[in-house]
């Protein structure tokens, strides 16, 4: 079992930065992939960015350029760094977790605001 828990999230205005953490505790030998999603009411989940346990990245095209994912593999932490935010990033931000078994774990969740 593999137990995600998010932090990080709250109210920034436009154009500002915020880091969003996710702990990894538990079984993380078998976690091949860790993903970030973010939704809001009435949308579908979108992926926001992927890091896999050798480091390799990729981010989803509306946040290419503004947001960069990493690991720190000390700590069983995976990090989300967003800047120059906007309106449109406003969501409920969670920490996904894929495994070698095709199993997949989740956090709770963060919210991030983004308003003036």
């Amino acid at each position: 079992q593999v137990q995600l828990v998010e932090s990080g999230g709250g109210l920034v205005q436009p154009g500002g930065s915020m880091r969003l953490s996710c702990a990894a505790s538990g079984s993380m030998f078998s976690i091949n992939v860790i993903n970030w999603f973010r939704q809001t009411p009435g949308k579908q989940r979108e992926l926001v960015a992927t890091i896999t346990r050798d480091g390799r990245t990729n981010y989803g095209d509306s946040v290419k350029g503004r947001i960069t994912i990493s690991r720190d593999n000390a700590k069983n932490t995976v990090y989300l760094q967003m800047n120059s935010l906007k309106p449109m990033d406003t969501a409920v931000y969670y920490c996904n977790g894929h495994d070698s078994y095709d199993s997949d774990y989740w956090g709770q969740g963060t919210q991030v605001t983004v308003s003036s």
